[in-house]
């Protein structure tokens, strides 16, 4: 494209093609989507229960598996993994088509609810999917929301750490290889959560997955390269802009944790609504507090 000025030669601009997202039937993504110029995209409770419950459906029609989730004030944390070529692209399309929609109708508000495309990265389930799982329950804690996961209830800990039915998520091989049990794999899920996220973690982390580049180690990449049939570039350098969260660590034993009693969670206050969305089904509870 020629822009011509007065006076001044003609200048040529050229536009830089976008990265294309990288993905791989059968491997695990991290896929990040965050609010324009982040702001808030849940607003209440109900805001949080459609966007499961459409995840949920998106996750049906389009053959893709989630194993974890975080949904966070202006963004959302999604670990998933596609079962075909398409499936993540048209889950979040799907999600999306609908959801932005239900908002904007709902607040009277007009535009973008998103801020440009997902960002996504394909993960070695080996040796980063777990920490992955840890980065992203993780994410209401280093927001000082709450003090420990199990106590933020738009999350998959629920599910993960402390047993609850969700039909959104599905057990990766990788968390299966726990233990032997439900209740072998939770315990040694949250045991996980003792380690300490440092700041070079989460800079992993994010960076791969601003940059869309496969998190691995040099011959997985290569092998995704060869799957993919195309070079996947390079991790972005350095620390993003931006807060970077503290280091953070849950105690075993401690208020938060007691493997000889009942873990609680606080849920919302409108327990009904959750029921009725069809995606969390919570235990039995006794005024606000939930027990397993």
């Amino acid at each position: 494209m020629a822009l011509v000025l007065a006076g001044v030669e003609s200048w040529t601009i050229l536009s830089v093609p976008r990265k294309p997202r990288f993905f791989v039937v059968g491997l695990p993504a991290h896929i990040v989507q965050r609010g324009n110029n982040r702001q808030v995209i849940f607003f209440e409770e109900r805001d949080y229960e459609l966007y499961l419950s459409l995840l949920n459906k998106a996750c049906d029609r389009y053959d893709c598996e989630i194993h974890a989730y975080a949904l966070m004030t202006n963004h959302v944390h999604i670990v998933a993994t596609p079962l075909g070529k398409e499936s993540v692209s048209r889950m979040m399309q799907y999600v999306g088509r609908h959801y932005v929609p239900y908002i904007n109708k709902k607040y009277r508000r007009s535009g973008t609810l998103w801020e440009g495309r997902f960002k996504a990265a394909i993960i070695e389930s080996s040796a980063y999917l777990l920490a992955c799982y840890r980065y992203v329950e993780l994410n209401p804690v280093r927001a000082g929301i709450v003090e420990h996961p199990g106590e933020y209830w738009w999350s998959s800990y629920g599910r993960n750490g402390l047993m609850f039915e969700n039909e959104v998520v599905t057990a990766h091989r990788e968390y299966q290889q726990l233990g032997s049990n439900d209740q072998e794999r939770a315990k040694n899920y949250r045991l996980l959560f003792e380690q300490i996220c440092t700041d070079a973690d989460l800079d992993l982390l994010r960076n791969y997955t601003q940059s869309g580049t496969p998190l691995g180690n040099a011959k997985f990449r290569e092998e995704v390269e060869a799957a993919l049939g195309m070079k996947t570039g390079q991790p972005l350098r350095g620390r993003p802009a931006g807060r970077v969260g503290s280091p953070v660590r849950v105690l075993k034993g401690s208020a938060w944790i007691q493997e000889s009693s009942a873990t609680r969670i606080s849920p919302p206050s409108n327990s009904r609504s959750i029921r009725s969305c069809g995606v969390l089904k919570p235990c039995r509870f006794r005024g606000r507090v939930f027990s397993r």
